[in-house]
């Protein structure tokens, strides 16, 4: 699993562009994909505490050096993909916050 200061780009079906922030990203061997949890840059928590998480699957696309150069999101499909997402998140909150009280 993979976190740190990552910021994308999504444009809406509008097509506006939008910045978001990267919360994690992990890759999931049972659908063969990767996967990337995101937020709006500068999102407010509701009245909750909550922010409104999304997450897509994506595919890397590799520039002649091999680097990543971008990549492809793309929804995410099934009910299965969505519970493993929601468990990977509240692993990774239970994370955060066992680091926090430290």
């Amino acid at each position: 699993m993979e976190h740190g200061q990552e910021h994308i780009t999504v444009v809406d079906e509008n097509g506006n562009e939008q910045l978001f922030e990267v919360l994690f990203t992990f890759e999931s061997e049972d659908f063969g994909k990767s996967y990337v949890l995101y937020f709006p840059v500068g999102a407010e928590e509701d009245d909750e505490g909550e922010i409104e998480i999304q997450a897509s699957s994506f595919t890397e696309n590799e520039d002649a050096d091999g680097k990543i150069a971008g990549g492809e999101l793309r929804p995410v499909e099934t009910d299965e993909e969505w519970d493993m997402i929601e468990e990977m998140l509240n692993t990774f909150l239970e994370e955060e916050e066992q680091e926090e009280e430290f």
